[in-house]
Formats: structure tokens, C-alpha cells, sequence
């Protein structure tokens, strides 16, 4: 079972600061990517899939947890939430085909200036990944609904990364080590509008941290987690990013 992160548990005073970073690791959903919502819509088929009735003191709680918890590997949500391998695995199946539905619907947007920005960081000579707790099959949907196939130079979800999605550091590592962008780990930024993101980047070492107001988790949260900057929004990177030079 994942620990919520605590501020105890973190320590941001060895963060470097946006200075020198050239590998930028981003979130997607609530970071780049609006879904209006979408993961608890779609949780909702995946708890009725385990006979969880909605309105259901049980379905509150469970939802309580996925906020809770965004960010993180959906999988791992389900395990904790539903105790066996075979009962996660059914409601991970439930859950990807509703979300992948409600995608191909057209219910997914970019964050507002989320494309315009990648563009410019990557401009200015920085390499830019694209991240995500959802399943490849979830997060190519994604990115095809969005036009977003040859936006960045690569893509991770967790099983890209020995299967061990946010808060373990391994997706941010995943990127350090295929890109080759970074020469350290203080050059790399690490970007998400949960707590789980920020703790993922505190856990490999990233120069920065930063939360976005775009999704999930508030200032506070973020903060608590390690996040050495909050924005706005990722519309707001590249200035933080240039300001730095």
C-alpha cells in the first residue's frame, strides 16, 4: 500500500531551481490534458464492474481515495481498493475501456496554451516527456484524440518503467535514462498537478518540482510534497524555464 506523502517525508531544500534543466518530465491529465473529470466517471464503471452500488456509503469512500490518489498508477488504486490481484485486474480492464470510450467521444482537451508550451520548451532546446498513471492503451488514446503522436520525443506509462507508476520515481528515471537529455538528475523538472507527481520528482532527484493549478491537488498539497514552484498553469513553464538563463 502507497504512503500519502507527508511533509515530514520530504526534503526540497537539495532542489536546484529551474537553472540548467534539459529534460522536462510532464503530467498529463489535469497537467497538459483537461478531462473534465473523466477518471471519476469512468472509476464509476469500474466499481460497478465489482458490484460497488453508486450512492453506497463503500462507493463514497472509494471515490474519496481515487482524488485522493491522483496521479497515481491506476492499477495500484484498484489493488488497494479492491484487495486481489483478479478484482484490481477486472476493475483496471473496466476502468481503461470507459475512460478510452469517453475519450473517443471527444471529451478531452489540451489544457489551454498546454501544446503552445511544449512547443516553445522544446524550441529553446529542451527535451520534453509525457507521462501518465493510465495504461499505454489509455494514454495512446489520449494522445491520438489530441493530434499529440509527434509532439514530444517520448511518452511513459508505467509499465514502460518496470510497471511502478507514481509516487516511485521510476517514470522520471525511465525518461532521464532513454533520452540521454540530461546529464544529471538537478537537470531535470518534473511537472504535475498532484501530490504524487511531486513526490515522484522529489524521489528521483529532479533540480525542479512544480505543481499546477490545473487538476487535481491545491497549493498546500503540492507544497507538502516537495514542489519547489506552483503555477498557475503549464502555460506558465517555459517563463519560469527562461527566466532562469
Amino acid at each position: 500500500m502507497t504512503e500519502t506523502p507527508t511533509p515530514a517525508a520530504i526534503d526540497a531544500s537539495t532542489q536546484a531551481g529551474p537553472a540548467g534543466i534539459r529534460l522536462v518530465v510532464l503530467d498529463m491529465a489535469g497537467t497538459t490534458v483537461a478531462d473534465g473529470g473523466l477518471v471519476e466517471r469512468a472509476f464509476a464503471a469500474a466499481a460497478a464492474e465489482l458490484g460497488v452500488e453508486p450512492g453506497s456509503a463503500e462507493h463514497t469512500e472509494q471515490v474519496a481515495y481515487v482524488r485522493a490518489t491522483m496521479g497515481e498508477s491506476k492499477i495500484s488504486v484498484f489493488r488497494h481498493l479492491f484487495g486481489t490481484e483478479e478484482a484490481a485486474q477486472r476493475a483496471n480492464a473496466a476502468f481503461e475501456k470507459a475512460y478510452g470510450e469517453l475519450v473517443d467521444d471527444g471529451l478531452i482537451e489540451p489544457v489551454p496554451g498546454a501544446r503552445e508550451a511544449i512547443e516553445a520548451i522544446r524550441a529553446d532546446g529542451r527535451t520534453v516527456v509525457l507521462s501518465t498513471g493510465f495504461a499505454r492503451v489509455t494514454q495512446d488514446a489520449i494522445l491520438d484524440a489530441l493530434g499529440w503522436r509527434d509532439l514530444v520525443a517520448l511518452t511513459l506509462c508505467p509499465a514502460d518503467a518496470g510497471g511502478r507508476g507514481r509516487p516511485y520515481p521510476d517514470m522520471v528515471l525511465e525518461a532521464f535514462l532513454r533520452t540521454g537529455a540530461a546529464d544529471s538528475l538537478d537537470q531535470v523538472a518534473v511537472v504535475g498537478d498532484t501530490s504524487y507527481d511531486m513526490l515522484s520528482g522529489v524521489r528521483a532527484g529532479a533540480g525542479l518540482v512544480a505543481g499546477v493549478l490545473t487538476g487535481a491537488h491545491r497549493e498546500p498539497d503540492l507544497r507538502a510534497a516537495g514542489a519547489t514552484h506552483v503555477l498557475p498553469s503549464v502555460a506558465d513553464l517555459p517563463a519560469l524555464l527562461e527566466g532562469a538563463r
